[in-house]
């Protein structure tokens, strides 16, 4: 790892199946390196994946097989800056009809647990607008979403 700072990611024996995902689903994401065990370790054996180094849309990773005692929840999460409604619907739906999980307000869980925001530009913009009644407006409507639905932000900036 040539990285000052990386983010670690605890899987229980799926990081390669994760990194592998991330790179298949997400822009500028790939597997850079699979690194076994040099030998047992509690929740494996030597020779079995250990760490995977990964990038996910140019963030550093490090997947760590360190077994079933830690569970993600969703205080870190990536949150994803899309364009249209197509690209959030693609990655929302990648995420989800893999194993993943709906949560409110544009954010799922994929399988391995880690939460994911896919937060549509529109979205940011509109509830951080400086007139405060179009920013309630957008955020009492993004409330009301599981994924955002870009044109009903759009409605309830327009009012």
């Amino acid at each position: 790892m040539n990285n000052k700072n990386t983010i670690c990611l605890w899987y229980d024996g799926a990081a390669l199946q994760a990194a592998q995902f991330y790179a298949q689903t997400f822009p500028d994401s790939k597997v850079l390196a699979v690194h076994r065990a040099p030998g047992d370790f509690p929740s494996g054996k030597q020779g079995d994946e250990l760490t995977v180094e990964f990038t996910v849309m140019g963030i550093p990773c490090l997947g760590l097989n360190g077994g079933p005692s830690v569970k993600h929840g969703i205080a870190f999460s990536f949150q994803v800056a899309t364009d249209d409604q197509a690209e959030t619907d693609r990655l929302w739906h990648a995420i989800v009809s893999n194993g993943g999980q709906e949560n409110a307000c544009g954010w799922c869980t994929d399988k391995w647990g880690i939460s994911w925001q896919i937060t549509p530009r529109v979205l940011s913009e509109a509830v951080t607008h400086p007139d405060q009644a179009i920013a309630k407006r957008a955020f009492d409507a993004m409330m009301t979403m599981t994924k955002i639905d870009i044109a009903a932000i759009e409605a309830a900036v327009r009012g």
